[in-house]
């Protein structure tokens, strides 16, 4: 029997399709390890089935694979033969081709966006062999808006979204292929060999960085004189400041310096209180949220969108990548308000703004066609980790604050007289919290509240003080604000600027965490290219073809026009890079080994006082190491762990005031050490941790194989007893740090008997539990790991 086929995006949006048409029960079933569902809706047999994201990529034209530039010819092909990390999504293919050959009819059901379309429309014409089908459009995987999703579903799918997305994908491949390509030969013909890339956004987004590089490079401070009286009421300090503010001349900053403070008293000299209503924020949009995220908790713009992306497919959130700040009345405030009272944490807050007279959001001006601002489905959350409850929390809270009424907030800004020198004090508070209370504590606002003054009352002059400062050159990108830059800039689009950011630290080109920096690579790339091939990083050509992508989506352009009309900036581009291509080379080699060499560079040695440490790598021990560039004159070598980088920590160690060594590690907090082997307090634990290990069992016979001898190693997590017949024996045993280390190995140890240590595994029953450490502390596991995975906590001994 003929059926529909109804296919999504992502095996978990599936799994919700199905569950939310079914009359009855979806029944589940796979193909080739592929899920699907079964299900019946209101009389009609469907199928709904998935993809994983795209099944298909953009590649050169024909079987062979050409490392020559320029190309032009490109077609659609599976992913699983552009990439060995795509051979996963082979089975996809598989799956939906063979449950499209009993449908009768198609629907499309991926994310309603310019990408979601775009993996549509390849599934339908090159797996389902179909010139079109049906489209489900929304933005919660919930169940009401899915069922009428479903029923409304339009007959064809949206076009423009088909076109702007296939036209991106190419214009995308053909400018990064070919740039990317010409970066890579050039570097061969120079005589050497390194892969280099850049993108259509990349190479504008790096000049962006670079350009304020230069900016900083390029400030000169100059020295200027602030003027601050301390004077005070009823005990309260009050802190003034010269109504000059800026001094730019000494003379003149000494001169009022010195009038004030021949002054005893001073005198208030007018008081004026000013208030003012500050509205309730908007909705957030993919980037505001970003933004608000990153300052709220420092998680990174592409991390955030990750975290927002697992709160949709799961049903918690409506579709991350929108650009509105538009909450429709359609979306039933007061439904959703309803559901949101159903969570203890929301329940009160919810319940205000359910009860107010009338619900209007404070919608801001940013709309999107596709879909409305990020708002919470009101679906109570299962399974969140803590950065995800704390995504989820914000929206929330949001979502809640832009229905809530405006705070008041009042400024009293009064005047002071010293001996003829005036200066101005200023203390805002708020007077009515509004919308605060909704958003708390995610509320960015100081209270600084002056004490009730008087005009004509005289207060004593406590202090002047004259500060000297300097301007400050421009702040540099944060994770935060470039997004914001490049949005403004219309570069990249909303759902791909952090993808952007991502592939430039990948590459080399920038670093930095809280604030971006752009490397010797990055820096020297940007000239090498400003000065033999400009048009690959200008921005107005980058925003001029996101224009027409925006006019193709809109039904104003055609695809194929837009295609040709790159190409031509992009050969004229590729011709001059040929002519000069080995002297690009050279530049860019040299450019790459003074990155290196910046990397392996740490800070002066503490041994001999004159070489630079820097990480080398030993061929005999294929590791890394620190060692000083003296050498052979000076022979101070420390260890570094296989995990993690290495880097300056730009702190000096207390004990020893030699500079210290930072480990950065992905998942966990940084490590900090001096290695200065002369300092006091190393060579304190060493020898505390030397005696410990005797006290631990050093030198005995190992306790497990009878054969070994347990001897003093060092490890990533410190200093341990190992048996010498490793790898036969694995025996180890953990040697605490301090007395107090100590007892809290002791107390770990006997949580771990009470859980279970040494007995059989409750699962398997083969193997016994044994106390392991993992990054995130202790726990039981079984002895037979990788064949059984049970892991037991030892606080309260629950299996997992």
């Amino acid at each position: 029997m003929a059926y529909e086929l109804i296919i999504s995006e992502k095996p978990s949006s599936a799994q919700k399709i199905a569950e939310a048409l079914a009359d009855g029960k979806a029944v589940k079933k796979s193909e080739g390890g592929v899920p699907y569902y079964l299900l019946s809706h209101k009389k009609r047999d469907i199928v709904v089935s998935a993809a994983a994201g795209h099944l298909y990529g953009v590649g050169e034209k024909g079987e062979k694979r050409t490392y020559t530039y320029p190309v032009y010819d490109m077609e659609w092909k599976p992913n699983a033969e552009l990439s060995k990390d795509a051979a996963f999504s082979k089975k996809y293919i598989t799956a939906l081709k063979k449950l499209a050959k009993g449908a009768d009819e198609f629907t499309v059901a991926t994310d309603y966006d310019i990408e979601g379309e775009t993996i549509g429309y390849n599934i339908v014409r090159f797996i389902c062999r179909k010139k079109d089908a049906n489209r489900m459009k929304y933005s919660t995987l919930t169940k009401d808006e899915l069922v009428e999703s479903y029923e409304e579903k339009q007959k064809t799918l949206d076009w423009g979204q088909a076109h702007a997305g296939e036209t991106r994908h190419f214009l995308d491949w053909l400018y990064g292929i070919n740039l990317s390509r010409a970066l890579t030969q050039s570097v061969k013909a120079a005589g050497s060999f390194k892969i280099l890339s850049i993108g259509r956004v990349q190479g504008p987004a790096l000049k962006m960085v670079i350009e304020r590089e230069r900016e900083i490079a390029a400030f000169v401070p100059v020295d200027f004189w602030q003027l601050e009286l301390q004077t005070e009421k009823a005990s309260t300090p009050i802190i003034a400041w010269h109504v000059a503010d800026k001094f730019w001349k000494q003379d003149e900053a000494k001169a009022a310096e010195k009038k004030a403070k021949a002054a005893k008293e001073t005198a208030v000299d007018g008081v004026e209180a000013r208030s003012f209503q500050q509205q309730a924020p908007t909705p957030f949009d993919l980037g505001t949220l970003q933004t608000e995220a990153y300052r709220c908790f420092k998680i990174k713009p592409k991390e955030t969108l990750e975290i927002a992306q697992k709160l949709y497919s799961s049903g918690f959130l409506s579709y991350p990548r929108t650009s509105s700040q538009k909450l429709p009345a359609k979306l039933g405030y007061k439904k959703l308000l309803g559901l949101l009272m159903k969570q203890e944490r929301y329940a009160a807050l919810a319940k205000e703004i359910s009860d107010l007279p009338s619900l209007q959001p404070n919608e801001g001006k940013k709309e999107d066609p596709a879909h409305p601002a990020i708002y919470p489905t009101g679906v109570q959350p299962t399974g969140m980790g803590e950065r995800d409850l704390k995504v989820y929390d914000l929206v929330v809270k949001r979502f809640l604050a832009t229905f809530a009424e405006a705070a008041t907030r009042e400024t009293v800004t009064a005047t002071f007289d010293a001996n003829t020198e005036k200066f101005v004090a200023k203390g805002t508070r708020t007077v009515k919290k509004g919308w605060h209370r909704f958003y708390e504590p995610y509320v960015n606002l100081e209270e600084e509240e002056l004490p009730k003054l008087v005009q004509g009352e005289r207060l004593p002059v406590r202090k002047v003080v004259l500060h000297k400062k300097a301007t400050q050159p421009p702040k540099r990108y944060t994770q935060s604000s470039i997004i914001t830059e490049l949005e403004k800039r219309s570069l990249g689009t909303k759902a791909t600027r952090a993808d952007v950011v991502d592939a430039l630290f990948k590459r080399n080109y920038v670093r930095g965490d809280a604030n971006i920096t752009g490397t010797e690579l990055g820096m020297r790339t940007i000239e090498t290219l400003e000065k033999h091939s400009p048009d690959i990083i200008d921005e107005e050509l980058t925003r001029h073809f996101e224009e027409e992508l925006e006019e193709i989506r809109s039904g104003q352009k055609d695809g194929e026009q837009v295609l040709e009309e790159a190409k031509g900036p992009l050969d004229k581009t590729l011709k001059k890079f040929k002519k000069e291509e080995k002297e690009v080379g050279e530049e860019l080699i040299r450019a790459h080994r003074d990155e290196q060499d910046a990397q392996a560079t740490l800070f002066q040695c503490p041994v001999c006082k004159e070489g630079t440490l820097k990480i080398k790598f030993s061929p005999k021990n294929k590791g890394k190491f620190i060692g000083c560039d003296k050498y052979p004159d000076c022979t101070f070598t420390a260890p570094l762990p296989k995990m993690g980088m290495p880097k300056a920590a730009d702190k000096k160690c207390e004990y020893c005031q030699a500079e210290m060594l930072m480990i950065l590690q992905k998942r966990r907090p940084p490590t900090v050490m001096c290695i200065n082997p002369n300092c006091p307090e190393r060579q304190r634990m060493e020898q505390a941790q030397q005696k410990m290990a005797k006290a631990n069992g050093e030198g005995k016979v190992c306790p497990n194989c009878g054969k070994g001898t347990m001897v003093l190693k060092n490890g990533r997590f410190g200093m341990f007893l190992g048996c010498d017949q490793y790898p036969k024996c694995k025996t180890i045993i953990n040697i605490p740090k301090s007395k107090e280390e100590q007892r809290e190995m002791a107390e770990v140890k006997k949580l771990a008997e009470a859980a279970g240590e040494g007995k059989p595994c409750p699962k398997c029953g083969e193997g016994h539990l044994k106390l392991r450490q993992s990054a995130r502390g202790p726990f039981l596991g079984c002895d037979r790991y990788p064949k059984c995975k049970t892991i037991v906590k030892i606080e309260n001994g629950e299996k997992e």
